[in-house]
């Protein structure tokens, strides 16, 4: 059996490190209610977000309900799932029903259209307690970020890790080395699933596991980008800093794009241009590898790009947050523009009986015009989101006060149609029956409702009444 499996925590208790974070989480559960804000654990894969929901859900005996990136996680698909189960109760007598939407900074692509806004409604509208989870805090749209409460989980130190690993050991019954663990606690880097997962590797097919036995199942210790941009700026040898470019995947036309994004970080406009002539060298050399096919030459761009730049920067370090390239940035950009063009071609098309490419090639300036003057409604009847109806009408503060308002019109009609179930309910129509009924069985024997009992005076009918029995 997967040992992360075997020894994941069933209660907060059994949690490794990150005390203030759960500590967090449970007083959130405690003094949970109708319109408390969801949590939005974050944190590096593999440190205890997910067994700490679950260990939650646990210790305050509420039933859970998983959506996972693993899922199709379209509107529909979120409405139908999570959407029910955070507006009613558990079917099993659970106090509580515990939604946990996890990798919710992987919602995108046209797979989780429309994903981030449901999510959004479910937070809103959830009878039930919501927690997201993300590794990424700013992969997550803004404004599902602000619906939530942050809490943080960090990477766990060695010497945290090892405790743990030692009792795995002891309810395995495997003998186990103090330095071996130490290296398995060092090589995870603070990821409590990677040294479970290294230490049962170690152990397969042993009694005991010691130093040696622990080399051949070390966390991969490739360098990442992230450490050699850090190298880059600071004060770093040039054999060294080589040496971090060879270990990871990234191919010099992708690490000078990095490093172009970094350059920003250096201040001092002269230091910057010196830094850029090196890098418009290694440019050179990258697109005559491409030309000529001769990748020997990719040596020369790595060294311009890394060794120029390293010299330009001076060792003054980067002190601010390591962007990602920002073609990388324009590019995804683009792929969200497209899917959103998409989308309204489509929904412009299914209403006029036409296609896409017809909708785009012949009447999309027309309905544009049209829809400047009706916004409104053209966003009530296609149901446009703010981007959606952004491209369409090309005023941004415009469409952001129309989509609020349409929710807030969904708002009202969810309240006035509860109001309305709730007055046509069965249950109390059967209740008034039953009041009618014991009304009736409380007159006397021979006494009816039509007539008075003897010595009482009869009442009076008012004019144009009639009484009819059958």
């Amino acid at each position: 059996m997967d040992w992360t499996e075997k020894y994941r925590p069933s209660h907060l208790s059994e949690i490794i490190g990150n005390g203030p974070a759960v500590r967090q989480i449970l007083e959130w559960a405690q003094s949970w209610k109708r319109g408390t804000k969801p949590l939005l654990l974050y944190g590096k894969p593999g440190i205890g977000k997910t067994s700490a929901a679950y260990a939650l859900a646990h210790d305050m005996q509420w039933e859970t309900l998983e959506l996972n990136a693993s899922d199709q996680r379209t509107k529909a698909v979120i409405d139908r799932i999570a959407g029910a189960g955070s507006t009613s109760g558990s079917l099993t007598g659970a106090k509580r029903r515990l939604i946990v939407i996890d990798e919710a900074d992987n919602l995108q692509g046209t797979s989780d259209k429309g994903g981030a806004r449901a999510i959004l409604d479910i937070i809103r509208d959830a009878r039930q307690p919501v927690i997201l989870i993300a590794n990424d805090l700013y992969g997550i749209a803004s404004d599902l970020r602000g619906a939530c409460e942050p809490v943080q989980f960090r990477a766990l130190p060695a010497r945290s890790l090892v405790p743990h690993l030692k009792s795995i050991c002891q309810r395995e019954h495997i003998g186990c080395g103090e330095e071996a663990l130490r290296d398995i606690a060092g090589s995870a880097t603070g990821d409590v699933r990677a040294a479970v997962t290294m230490l049962q590797a170690a152990a397969i097919g042993k009694d005991r596991v010691d130093e040696g036995d622990v080399r051949t199942s070390n966390k991969d210790e490739r360098a990442s980008i992230f450490q050699l941009i850090t190298a880059v700026f600071g004060n770093i040898p040039g054999n060294e800093l080589l040496k971090i470019s060879y270990e990871i995947d990234d191919t010099p036309d992708s690490i000078l794009q990095w490093v172009e994004s970094n350059l920003p970080a250096l201040k001092d406009p002269h230091r910057e241009a010196a830094a850029y002539r090196y890098l418009a060298r290694a440019d050179e050399y990258i697109g005559n590898t491409y030309r000529q096919q001769y990748y020997t030459l990719w040596r020369y761009a790595t060294a311009n790009m890394l060794l120029g730049t390293n010299i330009a920067a001076g060792g003054k370090g980067i002190h601010e947050r390591i962007n990602s390239p920002r073609r990388w940035q324009k590019m995804a950009s683009s792929r969200r523009q497209k899917t959103t063009r998409m989308d309204l071609l489509g929904s412009l098309g299914e209403m006029m009986h036409m296609s896409r490419r017809n909708v785009r090639d012949g009447y999309l300036s027309m309905v544009s015009i049209l829809a400047e003057n009706e916004a409104l409604a053209y966003a009530r009847d296609l149901d446009l989101d703010t981007d959606q109806l952004t491209l369409l009408i090309h005023d941004r503060v415009k469409a952001t006060a129309i989509t609020k308002q349409l929710a807030a019109e969904r708002k009202e009609e969810e309240k006035r149609e509860k109001i309305r179930v709730k007055k046509a309910s069965p249950v109390k129509e059967v209740v008034k029956e039953m009041k009618k009924e014991e009304a009736g069985a409380e007159i006397s024997p021979g006494q009816t409702q039509c007539n008075p009992a003897p010595g009482e005076p009869e009442k009076p009918r008012g004019p144009g009444k009639q009484s009819t029995l059958f």
